[in-house]
């Protein structure tokens, strides 16, 4: 497989940069054009999602006294395909993509239904194999007999192509480990943690999950796009679900400065540390749009770092299908897709892409569904957040990133004032939440049922990082040493979870 991996990635290397740069600005000219005919416009609102796991040893061969018990496991291929997910960057990583639905009732419905559906009978595929998939922000047990240094960074050289020994046959990600492009070292920054690897692959330390928002009119797609930066750091402050990283990687610091320094979302600090280089930030919090071709544009113009050969054929989405692998690498946490295989599905969306995975299915869907609330109701109401100064946003995001909860996100009410004050944030965010689930067919109850799980964590102030941090201080003052305590931590994660995942939620933790 490395020899013809190798030769996939050369040929990947000779594209012409130039070339393909050029083809994706007319195909920009191709997606305005169709924009302005109205091709990607629909009658309703759609909804989907992608929801990352990775894969852990489910313990039952372990002894008692193994402190790699639930350790990484690769993936095989035959049982990724048996189980119906696809492959992601890390061959421990596995992802479901939900079928796009309406956003209605039933809509919703059976968004949280194929979900719990499909990872059924994934956990039931995978339990075979003595393995389990496991929702979660960013993996701490490395494979048994390994240290998560040398997972991560194990590499071989196949006639002077980097190949990453770890990582899925993802031509693109182990070409931007080669050619000219190539940033050399890539760099893991975050408190307290070192590693420098030859490619991409400390990247898959992180899973996340995306809600997918499809608007019925795409020239506005700028009004919504607005809105989702502003709610990017009150709902990520939420979620948050990262603030520990295998042991291995930390420095010589000690716990207690470690714990107390530590990001709560070192998801975001990893895909942007690891994926940015000195000339290029492509991950990062994204401008406000002003009209629906800069968003087309943005794409176009986007710095590649790995040119892509593109076949081309005679479906819709084919006559830009440079520009859509060009948005392959448009890293953004909040970002624009135009897609559709034909003119009657082609569609505009938003892919909200800072929520971590979440401990339970029904803490996922519910930042789903409060994301679609969100967007539902904040432009109908004409909700004065979207005067927040964008810098404001920002702050507000990688604030959110560094303190969770404890951030204290700024946010402009209904009534127009400015507070920091978390029960009014979190009051007035998620009662629009629940307006716009009421406003796309959902009762009371039901918008309620599916907000619940936020509301728990706004209420008590507690998120699944909060909890990680909480467990590695008992453990420490029960007397394990700082590699253990984490250990401990992420077992009893795994233990919580494979109670709650389908039929529970967070708060059940607490």
């Amino acid at each position: 497989m490395t020899d013809k991996l190798a030769d996939r990635v050369r040929d990947v290397l000779a594209v012409d940069a130039d070339e393909y740069e050029a083809q994706a600005e007319a195909d920009a000219e191709v997606v305005k054009s169709e924009l302005a005919a109205g091709t990607f416009d629909n009658h309703q609102s759609i909804v989907g999602l992608e929801y990352e796991f990775y894969a852990v040893a489910d313990g039952r061969w372990s002894s008692s006294d193994d402190n790699m018990e639930n350790g990484l496991m690769r993936v095989p291929r035959r049982l990724l395909e048996l189980i119906g997910f696809e492959k992601e960057l890390g061959l421990h990583n596995a992802e479901m993509t939900t079928s796009p639905q309406p956003l209605n009732p039933h809509g919703l419905r059976a968004q949280e239904s194929e979900v719990l559906a499909r990872l059924t009978a994934a956990l039931q595929c995978t339990s075979s194999e003595g393995m389990r998939l496991v929702s979660d922000g960013l993996w701490t047990i490395p494979p048994t007999g390994e240290t998560a240094r040398e997972y991560l960074t194990d590499s071989i050289s196949d006639g002077g192509i980097r190949v990453a020994t770890n990582m899925s046959d993802s031509v693109r990600y182990h070409a931007m480990a080669n050619g000219e492009t190539a940033t050399g070292q890539m760099s893991l920054d975050a408190p307290h943690v070192e590693l420098d690897a030859d490619t991409v692959m400390p990247e898959s330390l992180i899973t996340s999950i995306q809600p997918h928002y499809q608007v019925a009119h795409a020239a506005d797609l700028p009004t919504y796009f607005n809105y989702a930066l502003r709610v990017a750091g009150p709902l990520l402050a939420l979620g948050v679900n990262s603030p520990l990283f295998p042991p291995d990687l930390y420095d010589d610091a000690d716990p207690t400065t470690i714990l107390d320094d530590a990001y709560m979302e070192n998801r975001i600090a990893v895909f942007e540390s690891v994926l940015n280089g000195e000339d290029a930030e492509k991950v990062r919090f994204p401008d406000d749009l002003s009209d629906v071709e800069e968003a087309v544009d943005r794409v176009a113009s986007d710095e590649s770092i790995v040119p892509m050969p593109v076949p081309r054929g005679d479906r819709f989405d084919d006559s830009f299908a440079t520009l859509r692998r060009k948005h392959g690498t448009f890293w953004r946490w909040v970002r624009p897709v135009f897609d559709g295989e034909t003119h009657s599905s082609a569609n505009a969306r938003i892919e909200f892409r800072p929520i971590a995975a979440q401990p339970t299915v029904r803490d996922s869907i519910a930042f789903q569904a409060a994301f679609a609330g969100l967007m539902e109701s904040l432009p109908k109401r004409r909700h004065p957040v979207i005067d927040q100064d964008w810098q404001t946003a920002k702050e507000n995001f990688y604030a959110a990133m560094r303190n969770g909860f404890d951030s204290r996100q700024r946010w402009i009410a209904n009534d127009g004032h400015e507070t920091t004050n978390a029960a009014e944030v979190y009051d007035d965010i998620l009662a629009h939440a629940v307006d716009g689930l009421k406003s796309a067919g959902c009762s009371e109850a039901e918008a309620n049922r599916y907000v619940a799980p936020l509301r728990v964590r706004a209420e008590s102030g507690r998120t699944p990082a909060g909890w990680k941090i909480n467990r590695v201080h008992d453990a420490l003052a029960d007397g394990l040493d700082f590699d253990a305590a984490i250990f401990e931590m992420q077992r009893e994660y795994i233990d919580r979870q494979s109670e709650t995942l389908l039929e529970g939620s967070f708060s059940d933790w607490l």
